[in-house]
C-alpha cells in the first residue's frame, strides 16, 4: 500500500519534497489567479475563454505541475470536486466552477467553507416540509413524458396518462435527463445539442458504522485523502460523519470518476473489504474491521439523475453554448444546481436556481417587477465570514520553474565570482559554462 502522510484536517497537506510543496502551492495559486479573470455570470466572456475552453484539465495539470506528487494531488483535487477525470473536463469550466464557489480554499475547507454545514435531521426535511405545505399537489410516481408549450400555457403529460395544465413550467432536472421528455415544439437545436454534451459526474458514497469513533481515540480527525495512483483505495476522500451528539460513529467515503466506474463489477462485500483495508492502513490499526453496518449508494444508478454531484462540461461546450443552459424558452424555465452562478453543484446553488426560475415566471406573469428580479440573496449574518486570503508563505513561495531560474542565477553569480577571484574575465554565458565544466 501507499505511503502515509499526516497533516492538520483543515489544511492542505505539506510535502517532504520541497519541489512538490512548491508545485501544489503554485497549482492552487494559479487556479485562483486565473479564476479572477472569469466573470461568474458569463465565463465565456473571459479574456482567455476560447483558449482555456479548448484545453482539458489534464493538459493544464501537465503544463503547470513539474513533480509526480504535484500532478497526483492536482488530479485528486479535480476528481473529488467535480467527480470526473481531468482528461474529461474543460479547463475553463473547472476554473469557473472553483471561482463561483469562492476559490480553492473555500470550496474544500470545513471551517467557513463548502464542507462545514449539515442540516440537523437531514436535508430531506426540505422536501418533506414542502410536501406538507403543498399536499396533494405533489405527485409521486408521475414521470413526465411530454410537454406542450405555447403562448397560451403548457400541458404536461405523465407516463400513467394523467395530464396537467399551467401557465408556465420550471424544469429542475439535470440537463441530460431532459432528453427523456418529448417537447412540442422542440426546445431548439442548441438546447438539444447542449443536453447531449453535459454528462453527469460519476460517484459512489460508501459509509461504514462502528460502535465507537475509534479514530478519534487514536488522535485522528477521520479525514483521509488518496491520490489516483493509490489504486488499493476504493475511495479518494473520507470524512467523519458521526452525529454531533456522538451517536452513530461513522466514516463516509467518496468514490468518484474512473474509480467509480471501474469498481462497479465488485460486490458490496468486496467494496466494504477494500474500505476496511484502506482505513486499517491509513490509521495503522485493525479497528476498521469491526464494522457494525455498511451502506453504499451508487449515484450513477439513479434513473432520474444518472450521476452526481452535477453535470460536467467537456472542452468547447461553455464557449459554444454560452447562456443556453439557463435561458428560458417561452414559458419553459430551467432550474437545477447546474444553472446557478454561485455554488453550482451544491444545495445552495440548487435552491437559488429555483428561486431565480420562479421569479422569471412571476415576472412574465406581471406579478413582480425588475427590482425584485435583480434582488440578491442577503448575507447570512449568523455565520461568520471566514478569511481565506493566502498567507505570505503561499503568496511568495516560488513555482518550480521560478525556483530553478533562481538556482540558475545563483549558479551564474557563483561562477562570475569564482572567475573574478582567479582573475579571469568571462561573459555571463562563459561563466556558467565554466562552472558546469568544473562540476
Amino acid at each position: 500500500m501507499g505511503k502515509r502522510y499526516q497533516h492538520p484536517a483543515d489544511d492542505f497537506p505539506h510535502f517532504w519534497n520541497p519541489l512538490a510543496e512548491m508545485d501544489v502551492n503554485n497549482f492552487f495559486r494559479t487556479l485562483d489567479d486565473m479564476g479572477k479573470e472569469i466573470p461568474a455570470e458569463a465565463p465565456w466572456n473571459a479574456p482567455h475563454a476560447e483558449e482555456w475552453d479548448q484545453m482539458t484539465c489534464r493538459e493544464f495539470v501537465n503544463k503547470t505541475c513539474w513533480t509526480k506528487e504535484g500532478r497526483e494531488f492536482a488530479e485528486f483535487f479535480i476528481q473529488i470536486n467535480v467527480t470526473s477525470e481531468p482528461y474529461e473536463s474543460s479547463l475553463l469550466w473547472f476554473l469557473w466552477y472553483i471561482k463561483q464557489c469562492g476559490g480553492v480554499k473555500r470550496i474544500v475547507s470545513i471551517k467557513g467553507g463548502g464542507q462545514e454545514m449539515k442540516m440537523k435531521g437531514g436535508m430531506q426535511q426540505l422536501s418533506e416540509s414542502m410536501f406538507k405545505s403543498l399536499g396533494e399537489r405533489v405527485k409521486l410516481n408521475h414521470a413526465v413524458v411530454s410537454v406542450e408549450h405555447s403562448n397560451g400555457g403548457v400541458v404536461v403529460r405523465c407516463i400513467n396518462g394523467e395530464k396537467f395544465e399551467g401557465s408556465h413550467i420550471i424544469l429542475a432536472t439535470a440537463p441530460p435527463m431532459q432528453m427523456k421528455i418529448h417537447f412540442s415544439p422542440s426546445l431548439g437545436p442548441l438546447r438539444t445539442q447542449l443536453a447531449q454534451r453535459m454528462p453527469m459526474g460519476s460517484v459512489w458514497k460508501l459509509q461504514v458504522y462502528y460502535k465507537d469513533a475509534w479514530w478519534r481515540d487514536l488522535g485522528y480527525s477521520g479525514a483521509i485523502g488518496a491520490t489516483p495512483s493509490e489504486t488499493y483505495a476504493p475511495v479518494i476522500y473520507t470524512i467523519d460523519d458521526t452525529k454531533p451528539d456522538g451517536s452513530h460513529p461513522s466514516l463516509i467515503g467518496f468514490m468518484p470518476a474512473d474509480r467509480a466506474r471501474k469498481l462497479l463489477h465488485l460486490t458490496p462485500q468486496q467494496r466494504c473489504d477494500m474500505l476496511k483495508a484502506m482505513y486499517n492502513h491509513a490509521f495503522q490499526t485493525d479497528k476498521a474491521n469491526d464494522v457494525v453496518h455498511y451502506l453504499e449508494h451508487n449515484w450513477m444508478g439513479e434513473e432520474y439523475t444518472g450521476g452526481c454531484y452535477s453535470c460536467m462540461l467537456p472542452p468547447g461546450v461553455l464557449t459554444t453554448f454560452r447562456g443556453t443552459l439557463r435561458d428560458s424558452i417561452g414559458r419553459v424555465h430551467f432550474a437545477g444546481t447546474e444553472t446557478a452562478w454561485e455554488w453550482s453543484g451544491y444545495i445552495n446553488g440548487a435552491i437559488a436556481s429555483g428561486e431565480r426560475a420562479a421569479k422569471e415566471a412571476l415576472y412574465q406573469l406581471g406579478r413582480i417587477d425588475q427590482t425584485i428580479m435583480d434582488a440578491k440573496e442577503p448575507l447570512n449574518h449568523f455565520i461568520p465570514i471566514q478569511d481565506f486570503s493566502n498567507t505570505l508563505y503561499e503568496t511568495y513561495l516560488p513555482s518550480v520553474p521560478c525556483f530553478l531560474r533562481l538556482i540558475g542565477v545563483a549558479a551564474l553569480g557563483l561562477g562570475l565570482y569564482a572567475a573574478h577571484k582567479k582573475g579571469v574575465a568571462l561573459c555571463p554565458i562563459e561563466a556558467l559554462k565554466h562552472l558546469c565544466e568544473r562540476n
